[in-house]
């Protein structure tokens, strides 16, 4: 303060915002309106296809051996998510009357959505149910959950190669004479996949090329007997002990997307209620979701690579 100047507080009217929300999975794998709670399926294990000792017989003299297909019904049970955020009347006015961050309430509302969002993408995989047929928390049994119950997990010594191992499990999914798996992405954290370009580089001296996923994200590729698929990071995918230590688990996922479905119920987005005011005048909003995420096929079309590093 001085002479013919008064200095006063003043803001940018943006608030810079990066904070991590949502995660690529949720966005590609498949979303369906679920049959009810539970919601409910059938899995086809194998077509009535006799063995040849069976089904080739004497022109002359035909006798046929019955067969019948191997269906089994499966369950998801729905799960709820939700969050509240609460608007002062008091604050709401001040604000007004400052005219300052105009969008401010529309970015909290946009932001407690998202948020719920961002907790909804880590329980894609980190869920702590442990069975779909009788639940056992109210989260969802997660995809890392399913997919080791499935028992297609490989563990990688210190000493393997992560690419030619990878290569080698997805060349065993896909010449599988039961199933016809198509894996179509290979999800891990950053930090793994960090080891795999160096690996590539150092061992092979090749750099790998890359494709465009969710939103024009753009992400590494590995060529494989299912086609290129993409690496992606995930950072809600995590991993124990400092990598570089000899003891650290990186995990890594091959998944067939389309294998992987989210069971939504009303609606896949979700919903914001608004609450009659409470006795201070404040505005009360609740954001609700309801479905489950269930991996079809766990233990052929999906695999688990824990790699120790």
């Amino acid at each position: 303060m001085g002479p013919g100047a008064i200095e006063i507080n003043r803001y940018q009217t943006e608030i810079t915002d990066i904070v991590r929300r949502r995660g690529a999975f949720g966005q590609r794998i498949k979303q369906m309106p679920a049959t009810g709670h539970p919601s409910r399926y059938f899995e086809q294990l194998d077509i009535p296809a006799l063995s040849a000792a069976s089904a080739f017989t004497d022109p002359r003299n035909v006798a046929p051996t019955s067969a019948a297909p191997n269906r089994i019904e499966r369950s998801v049970p729905l799960k709820a998510l939700v969050s509240q955020i609460n608007y002062n009347l008091f604050d709401i006015e001040v604000g007004s009357q400052q005219q300052q961050f105009a969008y401010l309430q529309a970015k909290d509302l946009s932001d407690a959505v998202e948020g719920l969002m961002r907790t909804h993408d880590k329980a894609l995989w980190n869920g702590t149910d442990t069975s779909l047929s009788s639940p056992t928390t109210l989260q969802y049994y997660g995809a890392t959950g399913q997919i080791a119950a499935g028992g297609n997990v490989t563990n990688l010594a210190v000493t393997d190669l992560i690419v030619d191992n990878l290569k080698s499990i997805i060349a065993h999914m896909v010449s599988s004479a039961t199933f016809e798996a198509r894996p179509t992405a290979i999800y891990a954290n950053p930090v793994l996949l960090d080891l795999i370009d160096r690996e590539m580089k150092t061992e092979f001296n090749v750099v790998l090329n890359t494709i465009d996923i969710t939103g024009g994200f753009r992400v590494k590729a590995l060529a494989t007997q299912a086609g290129n698929l993409p690496l992606i990071p995930d950072w809600t995918i995590p991993y124990t002990g400092t990598p570089g230590s000899g003891s650290a688990v990186l995990p890594c996922y091959i998944v067939q997307e389309d294998l992987i479905e989210y069971h939504w119920l009303t609606d896949p987005n979700p919903r914001v209620f608004q609450l009659g005011l409470t006795g201070s005048l404040a505005h009360q909003l609740v954001c609700v979701k309801f479905g489950a995420v269930v991996v079809k096929g766990a233990s052929y079309a999906h695999a688990q690579v824990n790699v120790t590093r």
